[in-house]
């Protein structure tokens, strides 16, 4: 409450009724060490109702994180890493960035079932060196959205025994006592998913929260709900229960009357010497990592080459043949020259780097048949552990923020797929994943009006550009199946952020590439087809629009048009590229240009500049045949170079 007062902002409330709780549970049954908030077999702990991030805040500062009293003296201050909601940041103890209701529940399914998959693949002979449990703290906004459904509901499938969460149930939400529009019974709805429930618990109450987490670990075979009646901002007698403790400070007035009913005596941010003692953690955890690292030397004495492994895995490294073999592995399909839709390039790509990276797990939310992220070494997940693939189930919200939970516990390289019109449904945890700067890889198939008769409702056309708004965003969108592989690799190979990969239906040609050509795809932006001396015109294409562009330059080549096209694959890494780089493949000096996409033409007017033209679809699609759908909205090779001569005769 200090904290949020010298803010003069923030939610003290959840803090204030959830501490009970977290005393007993960070004391006595968390599993981690202060001094290495990085330690591999930690115990995962999230608190899904971001908003109370000061009850964390103050845990990692009394335990002994290096998390300091200046740091919390700053909550919510610019510069500080108290930030109003829980900002992902390892080395300070916070598992994951929370706020948006219910994707912190989300990350801790992830998190748990990380911890399943990992504990099949590398425990041997009772050498349990994968074995730790994921708590999270949640409210009633958390299981009043969607999400927390999607996710709970596979949580229960999965048998998910070592996931905890601790249900604020205080039933006030911001516009006040949640009865009016929050009925229903959450212990039933959890029972009916597959989990222990252990109803009606005391959270201010020690001995009932201890018994339940202990009734929690028993449990191996299903996740486990503690429903905690709490009072939200316990020890505020005026405020206590009531919405005006949610999200605004107490006033002066209130602390101080909350100090006398609690009995504290002391001054704002004074935590006595005795306190502060009982609570650091970093003996204990020292020694709780040390016992590990004990069992660990047991574990690679008997299998050195699993060992070797899970730290290499755990410390985010490829293996040390991936550069070379993938390059070798993009080379081959290069040499194949295959005609496909690029999602079956995609899951030839899929084929070949699989076999070099045993931490790659996929799913997708129903459309396995349709994405082809399944590839020919998936084997299906299921309730024992086993397994690299998951059905998630029409579940594309939740699967895309349990697997950006997955990329969090470490281990493991998640991606996802679905239809790239119902990224939408997915859309903030796909944004949370680029906030986050954390690697999953976005498979969305069926990129355009190229999906055909199931209409506009299912054809993307501002998704793309939409996805490219994101910051820390990759977008690629690869015209065959040698732009595929490499999209693939650099996702891959990205651990700074999400990568969508955006990927046709329909069938599109193989372009032929020199050596120093298929180097450059890794740019986002290069030459595709060049001209004698300075190009006169230059086209700019994406996706299956780079073969019309492709067609159309062979037009004005044969009328004595000098043309140069290049594709873009990845328009955001071709804009980290140096400008010198940016300035060899789209020259300054020729301003007549023509960029073509199945999609909102608005982000390429940057390409083309005022005298340059966009053909595009600033309109929603048709039901029909995709091919009769692209000449009807004008993607074709005559009318790309029709759009080319016009703006050549303008300049």
């Amino acid at each position: 409450m200090d904290a949020v007062q010298a803010a003069n902002s923030g939610h003290p409330g959840a803090p204030m009724g959830m501490a009970d709780i977290a005393e007993v549970l960070w004391n006595d049954y968390l599993s981690h060490n202060p001094g290495n908030p990085q330690w591999a077999n930690r115990d995962r702990f999230v608190i899904s109702n971001g908003h109370g991030s000061m009850l964390l805040y103050s845990l990692l500062h009394l335990t002994g994180y290096p998390m300091s009293l200046d740091e919390l003296r700053n909550f919510r201050q610019l510069g500080y890493h108290t930030a109003g909601h829980p900002e992902f940041e390892p080395a300070l103890g916070i598992e994951t960035t929370t706020g948006p209701l219910g994707q912190g529940l989300a990350n801790a399914v992830g998190m748990a079932l990380a911890e399943k998959l990992l504990s099949a693949e590398f425990n041997r002979d009772g050498l349990d060196i994968v074995d730790h449990r994921t708590w999270v703290f949640l409210g009633d906004g958390c299981v009043m959205e969607g999400i927390s459904h999607e996710a709970c509901s596979l949580a229960g499938t999965l048998g998910l025994g070592k996931l905890v969460g601790f249900y604020d149930d205080n039933n006030i939400s911001i516009d006040g006592p949640v009865g009016g529009w929050f009925t229903d019974d959450t212990p039933r709805r959890f029972e009916a998913y597959g989990w222990q429930v252990i109803r009606e618990v005391n959270g201010h109450d020690a001995y009932e929260i201890r018994t339940a987490i202990e009734t929690a670990i028993a449990e191996t075979a299903r996740p486990t709900l503690i429903c905690c009646k709490t009072v939200i901002g316990f020890g505020a007698p005026n405020k206590q229960g009531t919405a005006s403790a949610h999200g605004s400070p107490l006033g002066a007035e209130e602390i101080a009357a909350a100090r006398k009913e609690l009995g504290w005596a002391h001054p704002a941010f004074d935590v006595p010497d005795d306190i502060r003692a009982a609570w650091d953690a970093r003996s204990r955890g020292a020694a709780r990592e040390a016992g590990w690292n004990e069992l660990f030397d047991r574990y690679a004495a008997a299998h050195a080459a699993e060992a070797a492994e899970f730290r290499r895995r755990m410390a985010g490294e490829l293996p040390a043949n991936w550069a070379s073999a993938s390059r070798e592995a993009i080379a081959k399909i290069a040499d194949a020259g295959a005609t496909m839709a690029t999602r079956k390039a995609s899951l030839v790509a899929l084929n070949a780097f699989a076999p070099l990276l045993p931490e790659l797990m996929g799913g997708s939310a129903d459309l396995t048949g349709s994405n082809l992220t399944k590839h020919a070494g998936s084997t299906v997940i299921t309730a024992d552990g086993s397994g690299n693939y998951l059905y998630f189930g029409v579940r594309e919200f939740g699967m895309t923020a349990i697997c950006n939970g997955i990329a969090l516990h470490g281990g493991l390289i998640p991606y996802c797929g679905t239809f790239l019109t119902f990224s939408d449904y997915a859309r903030n945890a796909v944004r949370m994943a680029a906030l986050m700067g954390i690697r999953n890889i976005l498979v969305y198939t069926h990129d355009s009006i190229g999906l055909g008769e199931d209409g506009p409702t299912h054809q993307p056309v501002e998704h793309v550009a939409s996805l490219r708004l994101v910051p820390n965003m990759h977008v690629w969108r690869p015209s065959d199946t040698v732009e595929t592989a490499v999209a693939w690799q650099q996702a891959i190979e990205r651990q700074s952020g999400p990568s969508s990969l955006v990927l046709t239906r329909q069938d599109v040609p193989h372009q032929p590439r020199d050596r120093g050509a298929v180097e450059s795809i890794a740019r986002g932006g290069y030459v595709l087809k060049d001209c004698e001396g300075t190009p006169e015109i230059l086209f700019i294409a994406t996706g299956s629009e780079v073969a019309l562009a492709v067609a159309a330059a062979g037009q004005l080549a044969a009328e004595g048009v000098a043309v140069r096209v290049v594709s873009m694959p990845c328009a955001e890494v071709f804009q980290e590229q140096d400008a010198d780089y940016r300035d060899s493949v789209l020259p300054a000096t020729v301003t007549t240009r023509v960029a073509v996409e199945a999609g909102v033409t608005d982000g390429w007017w940057r390409y083309v500049g005022p005298r340059g033209a966009v053909v595009g679809l600033d309109r929603f699609g048709a039901s029909g045949p995709a091919e009769k759908l692209f000449e009807h909205f004008g993607f074709t090779a005559d009318n790309v170079a029709d759009v080319a001569r016009r703006v050549l005769a303008g300049a």
